[in-house]
């Protein structure tokens, strides 16, 4: 009899333990990164020998005057014949004076990041033009009430450290409306760092009054900049894109911290073979970084090297591959050998459903970003369809993936207590188990994750609550947060004073 009054009080005691709710995070954004190396020392070195190599004989083409101007004074070369040459000195120059570590501000000053070292947080990016819709389960275009719901969504979502325009409103026209209606959204319905892109240098400065009136008065923002721009300035392979570098003049004008992405394919505008990728990637990659250099030296830049894969068989994009995972993650790995803030691109399923695929794409790509120590993992939430589609339910069931992941980085701390040597003698010669221990408890809330969305119940139990997959739980929960989170974060007088000087939809 006392051996089964024991059975039922452990069993109680376990789901109290399973129903618990740790009061800390066990798992929060920041964790250290940067333990699985793809590449060798040896394989770095020949991969960023060939990077400067393709900069000092090949260089770059199509440069805009002005950038021509600035890059031979910092020590660029005329080639004659179009292009410019870039001597080694001169990038490591630009690499040695770059900024290497910098802060992305959010209007709360509490949800800002430091950006480098070897710190991991996952953000959204990309550009969706089709949105699955909650209700229909089916895709259709994005719109700006969607851009809005997005926002306010991941401003819950503790693992989205900053936010993205994740999806393009197509009801909107492509020029100055749409970029300034979504900066609008960002600044609405969420106080987290953002960042957002600029079609034209043009559209840069009216934007920043209104991220003026946002942070109280005129040059206020500048000061303290909580919304940085993803510009490409790189067009694969190896020339520069026009409009793109007047944006980033305008940019670091108004002290707006730069993203420079490049984003090759493989196979179309990069070689096939991973190495030979990488070294025309990286290449461009320091291409951007110079121009910053010629500009402003030190000026804020996320090293944003994203090396994207097609199916050669078909050219369609495969976001969800092995060769994207381990592409990124050779990617942050180089980017942190050379000192440089890194961003990279994962999580990026081509599956169209929130099904097995999804999780399997999601899971591996963003996985190995985060050991390899990505400091920024771009298009790590809500995103699906090879970056067509924007989800809610994504959004929901990455953010607990996150959880995950930072669980992982996070590692083993042993330590003499957490080896437990007294603590196991103590429950061999007493009661036989560590149920209802104090150290029980204090790992519950220290060590462990306890996820909202994953189901770990038995399987009558999950039948008899209604026997729903994670993409309906996930539903709810995002339904939840759209009906109840409705934040206004600008004030009725700076609403006002904006839709007086733009046309806000």
């Amino acid at each position: 009899m006392p051996a089964i009054r024991g059975r039922r009080t452990g069993r109680r005691e376990r789901m109290a333990l399973r129903a618990a709710k740790p009061l800390r995070d066990p798992c929060p954004p920041g964790q250290i990164g940067g333990s699985y190396k793809p590449l060798s020392d040896a394989e770095l070195r020949r991969i960023y020998d060939t990077a400067l190599d393709l900069l000092e004989k090949l260089g770059m083409g199509e440069v805009p005057p002005r950038l021509r101007d600035d890059l031979i004074a910092v020590g660029a070369v005329d080639d004659g014949a179009g292009r410019l040459l870039f001597p080694p000195a001169l990038v490591e120059s630009a690499v040695d004076q770059a900024a290497k570590t910098f802060v992305l501000h959010g209007r709360d000053p509490d949800r800002s990041i430091e950006v480098g070292g070897n710190r991991v947080y996952f953000g959204t990016g990309g550009a969706a033009v089709q949105t699955l819709d909650i209700e229909s389960g089916l895709y259709r275009p994005a719109t700006l009430t969607d851009l809005h719901d997005f926002t306010r969504l991941q401003d819950v979502l503790a693992n989205v450290s900053w936010f993205t325009r994740c999806c393009v409103a197509t009801d909107v026209p492509d020029n100055f409306d749409l970029d300034v209606n979504t900066a609008y959204a960002l600044l609405r319905n969420t106080t987290k760092p953002t960042a957002t892109s600029f079609t034209l240098a043009g559209h840069v400065a009216p934007i920043v009054q209104m991220l003026d009136i946002a942070a109280g008065g005129e040059g206020e923002f500048s000061r303290r900049p909580f919304m940085k721009t993803h510009i490409s300035p790189v067009i694969s392979p190896m020339r520069y894109g026009e409009d793109a570098v007047d944006v980033v003049y305008e940019c670091i004008r108004h002290n707006i911290p730069i993203s420079c992405i490049t984003a090759a394919q493989a196979g179309a505008t990069a070689p096939a073979t991973l190495a030979g990728f990488l070294a025309q990637s990286l290449a461009e990659t320091l291409a951007s970084l110079v121009m910053v250099h010629a500009i402003q030296p030190g000026f804020p830049m996320v090293f944003s090297n994203w090396p994207l894969v097609i199916d050669l068989r078909s050219g369609a994009f495969s976001g969800g591959s092995g060769e994207t995972a381990v592409l990124n993650a050779a990617s942050a790995q180089l980017s942190n050998w050379l000192g440089l803030p890194s961003g990279v691109a994962c999580s990026m399923t081509d599956a169209k459903a929130i099904d097995a695929q999804y999780g399997m794409e999601k899971g591996i790509t963003s996985m190995a970003a985060a050991l390899a120590g990505g400091n920024l993992i771009y298009e790590s939430s809500g995103m699906t369809a090879s970056l067509l589609g924007a989800s809610f339910e994504a959004f929901v069931l990455d953010d607990e993936m996150h959880s995950n992941t930072y669980r992982a980085l996070r590692g083993i701390e042993v330590t003499d207590e957490n080896l437990a040597f007294e603590a196991i003698r103590d429950t061999v010669l007493g009661p036989g188990h560590f149920l209802g221990a104090q150290e029980t408890y204090a790992a519950m809330e220290r060590d462990y994750f306890y996820p909202l969305i994953a189901d770990r119940d038995e399987p009558r139990t999950w039948a008899e609550k209604g026997g729903r997959d994670a993409w309906s739980r996930a539903r709810a929960k995002a339904r939840e947060i759209l009906r109840d989170h409705r934040p206004d974060y600008l004030g009725p007088e700076q609403d006002r004073d904006i839709r007086a000087r733009f046309n806000i939809l």
